[in-house]
């Protein structure tokens, strides 16, 4: 076989010989700065390489303008986030069991939730039929920590020692009352699925800051019980495919149709993959489709993965101490804790996005059972993965995400015991916490009524946090678009405000 890559294919062919022309040209100008490569430079480079020659005393207004900004001017203003970790707890974690919490509630176990709380709202099938709505007060007891004084469980000891580093958010409300339209609203901004991820629009907008690894990449813990978790969360939607989302197994093939068949040594993958570039090139020229150039892309990052992903997925290197501060897990490929120290070191290796998603918080039945083994299960890692990046000195422009789709009900669906209840999904107000890049520290912001059922001052809507996590990204979210099917679409649809009362 041929290795040079800039072979004739010759044809008799007018057509195709005008198309062999344009080939020979595209070759010219990958060797020049009129490149393709040369416009995307920018969207490449690291931090480090934006601040080059700006001194301490530089004005934002300087700094922002040594940024090579990318194809699509981004990033609008100056950022304080370069990369994230969404922990993503699947299921809807209860927020007065763990972080909202409501000692009046103490007195009224077993009364009927008033009418005027209530307030019409809508409720699932599961409750909503029930002839009795009784209180359930959380068996957990609560503690204030750190110099925030901030409220958690006891079902959280771990958490309970970073508090000053977590920025709550808990008037958060959402449209959806069901797990999948939730989930699929909390991570695309709307409820159907088929538009692109919070992860996607990132990849697009601000590119990679890594040729070997994906920009966004999912990990999924284990053995997960619960509502089921579909591609479509990470999925690119409308977006071109190189931004999709690209899941991380445990096992030997942590990304599946990576490895080289059996008994292929993969020594002329090089000039395959040559070769079919020039077919498809070909291809692109007749029919214009950007999507092949989009396939070609995927193919290279393949190429280059099959030596990056074994390296980086690779934790025998952490310290005893490491596996230590994650936990006993965190030596278990695929559980919660492994996933955390592989998005640590994922973002060492310069991986924008790592998405975490974990199962097992919709608690309808023994709901007080069902937070205890989750919060053993997470509690610890997640703690740790807090104190690993602040230890690293990686916190500072990382951005840490916590929560779920929705919240739970103040009222316990089925029967009432002293020791047992359950909670229904509840939409109107839940918890999530944010930490590190640009976000306010040991910092509480919005609160709920007594039966945190309803947000009384602050509410943040599905559509104000994309807006907020967008803007720490130094992306204005209603400037960042994509055209489909003749309309102009953003992750926050015709919705959205910053909260600026959450940033530094």
């Amino acid at each position: 076989m041929c290795t040079n890559h800039h072979h004739k294919l010759g044809s008799d062919n007018k057509d195709l010989q005008e198309i062999e022309k344009q080939v020979d040209r595209r070759a010219f100008l990958k060797k020049t700065s009129l490149g393709l490569g040369a416009l995307a430079l920018g969207s490449l480079l690291g931090a480090d390489k934006m601040f080059a020659g700006i001194g301490k005393d530089s004005s934002p207004e300087d700094i922002l303008k040594s940024y090579n900004k990318n194809r699509l001017g981004l990033p609008h203003h100056l950022p304080k986030a370069k990369r994230i970790i969404y922990l993503f707890q699947s299921g809807g974690p209860s927020q007065m069991d763990l972080f909202d919490y409501k000692p009046k509630l103490t007195d009224m176990f077993g009364k009927e939730l008033p009418d005027s709380v209530m307030s019409g709202q809508r409720l699932t099938g599961m409750s909503g039929n029930q002839s009795t709505l009784p209180i359930a007060p959380s068996t957990f007891n609560f503690k204030q920590y750190g110099e925030s004084r901030a409220w958690v469980s006891d079902a959280m000891p771990y958490l309970s020692e970073v508090v000053d580093d977590l920025c709550f958010i808990k008037g958060m409300q959402t449209d959806q009352i069901n797990h999948t339209p939730a989930i699929t609203f909390m991570q695309t901004g709307n409820q159907l699925p088929g538009r692109p991820s919070i992860g996607s629009w990132l990849s697009y907008g601000l590119g990679s800051d890594n040729e070997n690894l994906p920009t966004f990449i999912t990990l999924v813990s284990k053995n997960g019980k619960g509502q089921p978790l579909k591609a479509s969360l990470w999925g690119n939607g409308f977006l071109p495919t190189e931004h999709q989302g690209v899941q991380f197994r445990s096992g030997k093939d942590p990304v599946l149709y990576l490895s080289d068949p059996e008994n292929y040594d993969g020594q002329d993958r090089r000039d395959m993959l040559d070769y079919l570039g020039d077919l498809n090139d070909l291809q692109k020229d007749a029919y214009g489709d950007p999507e092949i150039q989009a396939r070609m892309s995927q193919y290279e990052m393949a190429f280059k993965m099959q030596t990056s992903v074994p390296e980086v997925s690779d934790l025998s290197d952490e310290s005893d101490s490491t596996f230590e501060m994650y936990g006993k897990d965190s030596r278990d490929p695929g559980t919660y804790a492994a996933n955390c120290l592989m998005a640590r070191k994922l973002l060492e290796k310069g991986v924008k996005f790592v998405q975490l998603y974990h199962q097992g918080w919709d608690q309808h039945n023994y709901c007080p059972g069902g937070v205890k083994s989750q919060s053993q299960k997470t509690d610890q890692p997640t703690a740790a993965l807090i104190k690993d990046l602040k230890q690293r000195g990686m916190l500072d422009d990382t951005l840490v995400v916590w929560g779920g789709e929705f919240g739970r009900t103040v009222y316990s669906q089925g029967q009432l015991t002293k020791e047992n209840y359950g909670r229904d999904h509840h939409p109107k107000a839940f918890t999530m916490w944010m930490a590190g890049a640009g976000v306010k520290p040991g910092f509480s912001y919005g609160e709920t009524d007594d039966f945190s059922y309803n947000v009384v001052k602050d509410p943040v809507h599905v559509h104000d946090f994309h807006a907020t996590l967008l803007h720490l990204f130094g992306v204005d979210h209603e400037r960042l678009t994509f055209k489909h099917q003749g309309r102009r679409y953003r992750l926050t649809d015709v919705h959205g405000n910053v909260v600026k009362s959450l940033l530094t």
